[in-house]
C-alpha cells in the first residue's frame, strides 16, 4: 500500500494522506461497480487495501444521493481536492500498478467491467 500511495501522491502532487484516501476510495468503487471477482484479485495483491478501503469508501452520503457510479467516486474525490486532471492521472497510475500485480489481461477485464472507466485507462 505505501508502494501505491507513494507513486500516486509523486505523480499527482498530492500528500500521502490524500493519496491514501483517493486509494480507499477508488478501490472501494471498483468493488462496489467492477467484477467481484476481478476485483477481490487486486485488492488481494495490496496490503492494507481492505483497510483502506473500510477507513475511506464508506458508503451512503452524497454519493448514495447521487446514485453511486462514476458520479458519486468523482464528487469523493474533488470533495478531498482533486481536481479532474490529477483525477485522470491518480485513476491512470492505480491501472498500472493494477497491471503490474495482476497482470494486464485482468486489469483490462476490470477496466471493461465497470461502468465508465475506460476513459480512464
Amino acid at each position: 500500500m505505501d508502494e501505491l500511495v507513494g507513486q500516486l501522491a509523486a505523480k499527482a502532487g498530492i500528500d500521502n494522506a490524500v493519496a491514501e484516501k483517493t486509494v480507499g476510495i477508488m478501490l472501494g468503487f471498483l468493488r462496489n461497480e467492477g467484477p467481484p471477482d476481478k476485483v477481490q484479485s487486486l485488492i488481494d495483491k495490496i496490503p492494507g487495501a481492505e483497510a483502506a478501503i473500510a477507513a475511506f469508501s464508506a458508503g451512503g452520503g452524497l454519493g448514495r444521493l447521487m446514485g453511486g457510479g462514476l458520479m458519486a467516486l468523482g464528487t469523493k474525490l474533488m470533495g478531498l481536492g482533486l481536481g479532474i486532471g490529477q483525477i485522470q492521472s491518480i485513476a491512470r497510475e492505480l491501472f498500472k500498478f493494477g497491471r503490474d500485480k495482476i497482470g494486464a489481461d485482468q486489469m483490462g477485464e476490470i477496466i471493461a467491467g465497470t461502468p465508465g472507466l475506460s476513459q480512464f485507462a
